[in-house]
């Protein structure tokens, strides 16, 4: 999650006294947000990571699902987990119609009047899937770049284990030369000395 462990929450919510009550209710539940009345008015996200957005598509003139559009369009927002209110929810996950042509990566419509308590309880279960496959994708780069590692410790064990069983048989062959010089020494050394008495 960013913002440390708090998460971040985009409200896109016109009507503002609807608005002050749901940031004002995410952040009792200790999130950070971060609210604009349309998607027109955005703040400046593009240095800022947001795990869930909250976009209220109804207006005075009925449902404008062309904010759907604006939000798809946006290269942060589209991927993004949503909470979309709306009067009446049509299925969002790869619905083509001609009121409806877009496709969020995960969207979940909840149908006005909402209870407070649904609404967390969405939020909570989008967060929760998100993180679990957030962790799903870190385990996965993980284990992809853990191969690398594996030649390099393969080798460094290769290595000591060449050195631990050369080191004594490199002491072995020094002992048994020192051994072989010293017999051969004594053996010549008494020959000689030998010969020297004969004479």
């Amino acid at each position: 999650m960013s913002h440390g462990t708090r998460p971040i929450v985009l409200l896109i919510e016109a009507d503002t006294s609807l608005r002050r009550l749901i940031a004002m209710g995410l952040q009792y539940r200790g999130m950070h947000v971060i609210e604009a009345s349309t998607p027109a008015s955005l703040p400046a996200i593009e240095e800022r990571e947001m795990d869930l957005l909250i976009l209220d598509v109804d207006g005075n003139a009925g449902s404008n699902w062309s904010l759907l559009h604006a939000v798809q369009a946006h290269p942060l927002l589209s991927t993004l987990p949503a909470v979309v209110l709306a009067w009446e929810c049509p299925v969002l996950a790869g619905v083509t119609s001609e009121q409806l042509d877009f496709k969020l990566a995960q969207a979940t419509c909840l149908t006005k009047p909402f209870d407070a308590r649904s609404l967390h309880t969405t939020i909570e279960e989008l967060l929760a899937a998100a993180r679990s496959e957030q962790e799903i994708v870190l385990a996965s780069q993980t284990t992809a770049a853990a191969p690398s590692i594996w030649p390099l410790l393969t080798a460094a064990g290769l290595l000591l284990a060449f050195i631990g069983l050369m080191g004594p048989l490199v002491i072995s062959a020094i002992g048994l030369c020192v051994v072989f010089v010293s017999l051969l020494w004594w053996t010549l050394g008494t020959s000689v000395k030998k010969e020297a008495v004969a004479i």
